[in-house]
């Protein structure tokens, strides 16, 4: 089995910073890309950024210059670092990966409990 652990979710004022880590353990061979979704209230879930194995990273249109994907793939971990909050950035925050199974190799995407930002003064 995989899991996805997501922590760093919380309150912030407009204009503030957070940062999301999320880390993968398990039965894992070799995870592909990793990103970060976000839903909020009565909207479809969306992507926020995501990157890959070799550090290619994409942004919604949304967050660009605000919002940094990075990852420590020794750790098996990426992170969301987030200023410049906007109201309009409160949602549920999921972290999702690709991940190689160890043993069977099967590629299989896996999602995290998701997070809470709230961005309010």
């Amino acid at each position: 089995q995989v899991q996805l652990v997501e922590s760093g979710g919380g309150l912030a004022q407009p204009g503030g910073s957070l940062r999301l880590s999320c880390a993968a353990s398990g039965s894992i061979a070799r995870i592909n890309g990793m990103g970060w979704y976000r839903q909020a209230p009565g909207r479809q879930r969306e992507l926020v950024a995501d990157i890959s194995s070799g550090g290619t990273t994409n942004y919604a249109d949304s967050v660009k210059g605000r919002f940094t994907i990075s990852r420590d793939i020794t750790k098996n971990t990426v992170y969301l670092q987030m200023n410049s909050l906007k109201p309009e950035d409160t949602a549920v925050y999921y972290c999702n990966a690709e991940v190689r199974r160890a043993f069977t190799y099967q590629l299989q995407h896996y999602w995290g409990q998701g997070t809470h930002v709230t961005v309010s003064s």
